[in-house]
């Protein structure tokens, strides 16, 4: 498969879906995912699936959707100001799942694929994509599973991949006006074509297969943990992070409100729950401030930077 197959991606993503949400609600062992198939006026549409108030998860959502329309968003051509204008066709899916439990991560994921058509005599299209992993309490292990597992996805399509695309994961989700990082990192690409089109649809597909085997383990891990108040209340602090990111930063946000797309399956992203404190600060010594001193920062969590010198 080398010319471009929208529909291949479209039934790629849709299945993916499912497995995932499956997965999940096995692992909830309670929650059940409600669907909801949603039109878009300008063109388009998709699928959201939501599960809420779950033995595991909170709340968790899994978002297809396939829009269309006659000019692309500022958010899309912001570094292809020559696409501005143009057709175009986006594909996407989105996850974020929010756990009950503090000892267990919250995780967001995506993969993403444009296509500008109009006037153009040889469409152009790209890839996106990617993972992050967002701790409460850190654990080096688990920090080191999901690294692994992203390198994994990423080694077979050469061997700077990961280190690139974990550095730009390390920079994007930065919370710029913190002057912090939102979690441990992970994968994030954009504008992929550097190959042809199967070898980059083949890389998508790693990723996004990728992505169960990254963030399950640790679930199942750290799920029947013990916590208290102090662990909750500091989940919900840190939850504001995420929030602000979101509304403030993220591209996938952007592209939505910008695209007229349906709200809700686009904030599905948000917490249910959440706080802010004005000037809070953890105790000295704490496993509150350890996750900042620790795991708040670029860090190589697999040792590559010495296994390249030896």
């Amino acid at each position: 498969m080398s010319a471009v197959s929208i529909s291949e991606i479209e039934k790629y993503m849709l299945q993916l879906q499912q497995k995932i949400c499956l997965a999940l609600e096995q692992t909830d062992g309670q929650s059940k995912f409600i669907s909801d198939h949603w039109q878009r006026n300008q063109g388009g549409g998709g699928l959201s699936c939501v599960l809420s108030n779950g033995k595991v998860f909170e709340q968790a959502g899994v978002n297809f959707s396939r829009v269309y329309g006659d000019g692309m968003p500022a958010s899309a051509t912001a570094h292809r100001p020559e696409l501005s204008g143009r057709s175009f066709q986006a594909l996407g899916l989105s996850l974020v799942v929010h756990p009950q439990n503090p000892f267990v991560p919250t995780s967001h994921a995506n993969i993403r694929f444009f296509i500008a058509e109009q006037n153009i005599e040889t469409p152009i299209w790209w890839f996106g994509g990617g993972y992050d992993l967002t701790p409460f309490y850190g654990f080096k292990e688990d920090c080191r599973h999901w690294h692994q597992t992203a390198f994994d996805a990423c080694k077979n399509f050469g061997a700077d991949v990961y280190p690139k695309y974990k550095k730009w994961c390390d920079e994007y989700f930065f919370i710029k006006h913190r002057n912090e990082a939102r979690g441990i990192g992970g994968l994030f690409f954009d504008d992929l074509n550097c190959w042809d089109f199967a070898t980059c649809f083949k890389f998508l597909k790693a990723v996004g297969d990728s992505w169960l085997e990254a963030y399950l383990p640790i679930v199942e891990k750290r799920q029947q943990t013990p916590f208290g108040e102090q662990e909750r209340d500091f989940q919900l602090y840190r939850r504001g992070r995420y929030v602000e990111f979101n509304l403030i930063y993220d591209r996938g946000t952007l592209f939505g409100l910008q695209s007229n797309g349906r709200t809700e399956s686009i904030l599905m992203s948000l917490p249910p729950l959440v706080k802010w404190r004005y000037n809070w600060q953890p105790q000295p010594g704490s496993a509150e401030e350890q996750l900042y001193q620790d795991f708040l920062r670029p860090r190589d969590w697999l040792g590559l930077n010495k296994k390249q010198l030896a």
